[in-house]
């Protein structure tokens, strides 16, 4: 993949938060989406790739638009995979609450894992816990683990989490280790994400979410030198053969990074739709300007460019109704 993509993409995920960032607040999550969604899905037309959706709003008969097998781009340039979440954090923003984000991952055809829409056990570490924990160890041991090689009493550490009726005996577990937690209300590729940052404050992200939103944050990761291992939780056996279906011959083994987004390269982007742990929100300015915070990624390099963008909407018309 060529290097100029990556700001070609940051294009897309901008638009995608200008247009879901009026809804913030309004308590409307799918429309706040559903504008999200039909912004990035018009801006991909002018990226030159051959794309194929891989991952986004569902399968073709659920979602009109960036539903999984759609084909986006110019359909000039490379062949890729498509990872999409026009709006990660819809509830976010119907409640204007923080953490919401525009995200997408783009790496070369057939290399990121097609996730079933179910939920996934997630571990995921900043780089310097990066190959030293175990989806498969308890989560005391876990905790353990993690003090002992950040070389930090266990009180220090910060465990974040989303905040879930599911998640009550984990969160048990971790207040009897005596660790610091912080609730993450949604957002599951963001909290993925906030222990490669040392600004958050964050050591571990546990718990489960979305299988897909577990692939989007593995492209990040990769880019970032951080770490997840996800494992699949099939509920039922149609969810089983829906695992088999789509390639993943043992739904409960653990999944890591290259397992999730494969071994060559990958670019990932997003814009911050509210202010979150490691990117701002859309800001509107006077003079009909918007500013937007946004980070494009790439796994080859490791570069990390952080993208500060003022937007004259009238300019804007895929915005305009």
């Amino acid at each position: 993949m060529e290097r100029e993509l990556a700001l070609e993409l940051v294009r897309v995920t901008e638009l995608a938060a200008l247009a879901s960032s009026p809804w913030m607040g309004r308590g409307d999550k799918n429309s706040a989406d559903g504008a999200a969604t039909e912004a990035m899905r018009s801006m991909f037309d002018s990226v030159s790739i051959r794309g194929t959706v891989v991952i986004g709003e569902g399968e073709m008969d659920e979602a009109p638009m960036l539903y999984i097998g759609e084909q986006v781009g110019s359909m000039q340039g490379p062949e890729v995979d498509v990872a999409v979440d026009p709006l990660e954090g819809t509830e976010i923003v119907a409640k204007g609450l923080n953490n919401a984000l525009a995200v997408l991952a783009v790496a070369p055809k057939g290399q990121l894992l097609h996730a079933p829409d179910m939920y996934m056990e997630k571990l995921a570490v900043g780089p310097a816990l990066a190959g030293k924990l175990s989806l498969r160890d308890s989560i005391r041991t876990t905790i353990e683990k993690a003090a002992l090689a950040l070389a930090k009493p266990i009180p220090d550490l910060t465990v974040m989490i989303l905040d879930r009726p599911r998640h009550a005996d984990t969160i048990a577990e971790l207040r009897e280790a005596g660790v610091r937690i912080k609730f993450l209300s949604d957002g599951d590729v963001a909290g993925a994400m906030a222990p490669s940052f040392a600004e958050t404050g964050i050591d571990l992200y546990v718990g489960s979410g979305g299988a897909p939103e577990g692939v989007l944050a593995a492209a990040a990761l990769k880019c970032l030198g951080g770490e997840i291992q996800g494992r699949l939780m099939p509920e039922n056996e149609e969810q089983h053969q829906r695992c088999l279906s789509m390639g993943i011959t043992d739904p409960r083994k653990i999944l890591y990074v290259d397992d999730m987004v494969g071994t060559g390269d990958v670019i990932f982007a997003a814009t911050g739709v509210t202010p979150g742990e490691f990117l701002g929100g859309v800001r509107y300015l006077p003079d009909q300007r918007a500013e937007t915070h946004s980070m494009v990624m790439r796994a080859k390099t490791r570069t990390i460019r952080y993208v500060k963008s003022l937007h004259y909407l009238p300019n804007k018309p895929l915005l305009r109704k």
